[in-house]
């Protein structure tokens, strides 16, 4: 029922939607199918496979596509394991159908900036990590990292200030581009990803650094 809702609302908003009864049908479905999938929308208690299983094989096939999670209330550890395999966002049961579509918005306009050859050229270099934003693509001591949608806008506005502090709701807010209500675990688990990606010790970070009670900067690496 919550599946054929979220269909319905996501089709009268004008997207094009193709749905699976289960986790199984719905990796087999992603990797199958001719066209090319944008969004994909996983509850984590689904038979045959759960959502964060499917989440990870999927985040293993492309880090492009985006992933938005639907948890109970009481799954808080469920939100910050889909969060460190590779989900970009969550919503929390039960939910409003405008929510829903203003999350498929939103992830779906950061995959299409992400995809684009188009933008305006623009080049960030800090320390080894180097941000080519015409291209689309990141290097660490000339080395190319893949990164989701999130990571990249994460790293792309650290990069844009050098040394500047930001905290996790000012983060969420300018990445996510909603209300940052609890958003402080969301923003820790991408952070964390983004370092295991581009420092060599991400324990002892070079160039993603955290202030404590205050939040996060990138620094030159030295």
């Amino acid at each position: 029922a919550i599946r054929e809702f979220i269909v319905i609302n996501l089709m009268r908003s004008g997207y094009k939607v193709t749905q699976a009864e289960n986790g199984l049908q719905a990796l087999e479905l992603y990797k199958n199918t001719d066209e090319e999938i944008d969004i994909a929308i996983l509850d984590i208690m689904m038979p045959e496979m759960d959502g964060l299983t499917v989440c990870k094989e999927i985040r293993s096939l492309n880090e492009n596509v985006g992933i938005i999670m639907l948890t109970a209330k009481t799954q808080e550890m469920d939100k910050i394991s889909g969060l460190m395999i590779g989900a970009d966002d969550y919503i929390t049961k039960p939910f409003n159908p405008v929510e829903v579509t203003a999350r498929v918005r939103s992830q779906l306009r950061r995959y299409m900036q992400l995809g684009s050859r188009t933008a305006a050229p623009a080049r960030y270099v800090i320390g080894g990590v180097e941000l080519d934003d015409s291209s689309k693509e990141v290097t660490v001591d000339g080395e190319p990292i893949s990164l989701t949608p999130i990571e990249y806008d994460i790293l792309k506005l650290l990069m844009e200030s050098p040394g500047k502090v930001y905290s996790p709701k000012e983060i969420y807010r300018q990445v996510w581009k909603e209300v940052p209500l609890g958003s402080d675990n969301t923003v820790a688990v991408h952070i964390r990803h983004l370092r295991e990606k581009i420092e060599i010790n991400p324990s002892e970070p070079r160039y993603l650094k955290v202030v404590w009670g205050q939040g996060y900067k990138m620094e030159g690496g030295r």
